[in-house]
């Protein structure tokens, strides 16, 4: 399938390809000042080289902001398709209670945490900045208000499976030049998982 990622990678091999010419031009004309002319230093040589430099730290900082900082809306549909898929939890029995989703925390500095669940028996290892857990009335929490889920869409799935599913968003960069230039073309742009369980006794914690 064609991508246009090609032509971010045309430009990376261009860019490569002006360092070599850069490094060389700078070569020849220095030597030819020092054997030729048998100068040491020259204003107007200099200056070339320090043209010829800076276009090529401009062209390499904008290639990595586009390929490495690139951080689209997700509700640019020129640039971003997503979609959201649900899948009901299964109850996960425990000695102590059962529960939807497990949360496991670590007591370092980074606070770090996961969530553990098992949408039709399959487990989900999930890192806490890439998913939420939502118990409240409202199935949008705070967390979950930044990223464009359909409060009217999770209402029905909250009666279809009785508040105990997983909401998957993902959105994905079309594939076109522009996206292209950084290389991102048909690849994933963010997915985020929204726990939805019927109340917080249904969560199982665990510190480590």
């Amino acid at each position: 399938m064609w991508s246009w990622n090609v032509l971010g990678v045309a430009l990376w091999v261009g860019a490569i390809v002006y360092l070599v010419f850069i490094v060389q031009n700078i070569r020849r004309r220095r030597l030819k000042m020092i054997i030729q002319r048998q100068h040491k230093f020259e204003w107007g040589n200099f200056l070339i080289s320090l043209l010829e430099v800076a276009s090529f730290c401009l062209l390499a900082g904008w290639l990595l902001a586009v390929s490495l900082f690139d951080d689209p809306n997700l509700t640019d549909t020129s640039r971003i398709t997503s979609s959201v898929t649900y899948k009901p939890l299964v109850l996960q029995p425990s000695a102590s209670q059962s529960y939807y989703v497990q949360v496991k925390s670590t007591k370092n500095r980074d606070l770090s945490q996961q969530y553990i669940f098992y949408p039709k028996g399959k487990k989900y290892t999930v890192p806490s900045y890439l998913a939420t857990v939502s118990y409240e009335k409202d199935p949008i929490n705070v967390t979950a208000s930044a990223l464009p889920f359909s409060r009217k869409e999770l209402k029905k799935e909250d009666s279809r499976y009785q508040q105990a599913y997983v909401a998957i968003y993902t959105a994905k960069y079309k594939n076109t030049a522009a996206n292209g230039i950084g290389l991102h073309a048909g690849r994933w742009a963010k997915r985020f998982y929204l726990i939805r369980v019927p109340e917080s006794s249904f969560i199982d914690k665990e510190s480590k």
